[in-house]
């Protein structure tokens, strides 16, 4: 059997902050358990919930000499669904009420959690095959691999797998710090190294060192060798092209399902969505103080409100859709003038616009369900979930071609009856406002059509299986 640890910042149900914590825990799941055996190690942080943090075990505890100091690493285990999580204990640095704040700590204490995971393996028993590592928060542990721990008999032939979640985030401060951090030698900061541009990068030192680097799908694993996408590194990746595969995310299908979602106010499914998903429209209006009206076109957004996600195109034309006859609903929080945006269209145009600026996974779930589009105009998308989800709840996405948002959501074409949501091309709010004006023209003037969209989109299949399935194939060809 194939031993495989991933090895991240934050998985469900323990931990989550973002996307990625989605990906860890689920993965695991669908990984065929007869050829591997696959575990996930994690920081024990102090801000974990404390009904999950009660279902951890105390294994045993050693001392590791860090920054010339000897230092607690306690270790605990759990099993969930079948799956052990590791997780290594220190108050000093994973304290604190969030996995990340300070982004010079954040590096200190990531540099720790990288080299105390390396040392609790032989000390817990688990020899891993492959340990596949999830954003800069373990960059390093390729970089280790091939230095402080080749020597020994132990870690000689461990494979690594780098997944790139979002290039944007890479852990970069000056060469000296990072230098210090890592206890790496000079050796390691030069330019084809952990250098980058004089600074040290802890993301580089993962797609320098890994024997393979995967990112979250296929468009965007292209696109990050462009200088548009690449965030400075986009000639490494290049220079790595043949490591480097795109697999798209999947969602957890017994999460997401409509007609099990115990948190929306009718379940339907494929068949019969045509008469129940409207209730769910029903209801939400309800909540939200909208009119209530079964045909009017509902737009969701369940989103960070960064620049990221493209509201600055919706900032640009809000005031002409709000002509039309639709109703928008916005659930999210994030960068304070596109709070203040959201509840300023929310005051201007209160008949049409529901802004709620908080985060709510039950009113995420009833959006899901109850809107007819779902709104996802990135300016750069790595995976994006939303989309997926949407898919599965039948609300049709509008979305940007861009990364994992054009390799899921196939463009209608009305000639030919296909695809499963509407997409435009250019980062442009007149472009999005001509798109989300063709699919109103659709769902108010050709309702059979509309239906057919929603029949192909619930019928795809973006579950972890077919990921899962992708990334076996990975670790085989690795392991050998």
């Amino acid at each position: 059997m194939k031993k495989i640890l991933l090895l991240a910042s934050e998985a469900v149900p323990f931990i989550k902050t973002g996307g990625l914590a989605d990906v860890v825990g689920s993965l695991p799941k669908y990984i065929d358990r007869e050829c591997f055996d696959c575990r996930i190690m994690l920081p024990k942080y102090l801000c974990m919930k404390e009904e999950m943090s009660r279902k951890l075990e105390y294994i045993t505890n050693f001392y590791m000499n860090y920054l010339g100091q000897d230092r607690y690493v306690g270790i605990f285990k759990a099993e969930i669904d079948g799956i052990t999580y590791y997780f290594i204990d220190n108050e000093y640095y994973f304290s604190g009420w969030s996995p990340y704040g300070d982004w010079l700590w954040d590096l200190q204490k990531f540099c720790f959690f990288e080299k105390a995971a390396l040392n609790a393996l032989p000390v817990i028993g688990f020899q891993p095959d492959l340990i596949h590592c999830h954003d800069w928060q373990t960059g390093l542990v390729p970089v280790y691999l091939k230095d402080a721990y080749a020597g020994g008999d132990f870690y000689r032939n461990i494979k690594t797998v780098f997944t790139i979640h979002n290039l944007k985030f890479q852990g970069v401060w000056d060469v000296k710090t990072i230098q210090m951090l890592s206890e790496l030698s000079d050796y390691y900061f030069t330019p084809d190294k952990l250098e980058a541009y004089k600074n040290g990068n802890m993301l580089k030192g993962g797609i320098v060192y890994a024997d393979a680097i995967t990112t979250v799908s296929e468009t965007y694993a292209e696109e990050i060798k462009t200088p548009f996408y690449g965030e400075g590194l986009d000639g490494l990746l290049r220079a790595r092209s043949n490591a480097l595969r795109g697999i798209v995310n999947g969602i957890d299908y017994k999460e997401f399902d409509p007609s099990t979602d115990g948190l929306i106010d009718a379940k339907y499914n494929y068949r019969d969505f045509r008469k129940e998903k409207k209730k769910n429209k029903l209801a939400l209006q309800r909540q939200l103080g909208l009119p209530e009206n079964e045909n009017t076109f509902m737009i969701g957004m369940v989103s960070r409100l960064t620049d990221q996600k493209g509201l600055d195109l919706i900032q640009c034309v809000m005031d002409e859709l709000c002509q039309d006859n639709i109703q928008f609903v916005v659930l999210g929080t994030g960068e304070e003038r596109y709070e203040n945006m959201f509840r300023h269209y929310d005051w201007k145009y209160h008949d049409k616009v529901s802004a709620q600026i908080y985060y709510s996974d039950p009113l995420a779930h009833r959006i899901y369900a109850g809107c007819d589009a779902y709104l996802m105009p990135s300016l750069f998308e790595p995976c994006g979930l939303s989309q997926l989800i949407a898919l599965r709840y039948g609300t049709v996405p509008i979305v940007r071609e861009t990364g994992g948002l054009k390799d899921t959501v196939e463009p209608y074409n009305e000639y030919e009856s296909t695809g499963t949501g509407f997409s435009f091309a250019n980062y442009n709010a007149h472009e999005m406002l001509s798109v989300i004006r063709y699919a109103e023209q659709i769902y108010y003037n050709k309702k059979r059509e509309w239906n057919k969209i929603i029949d192909r989109g619930m019928a795809r299949d973006f579950s972890w299986k077919t990921s899962a399935a992708k990334y076996q194939e990975l670790y085989d060809w690795l392991i050998g």
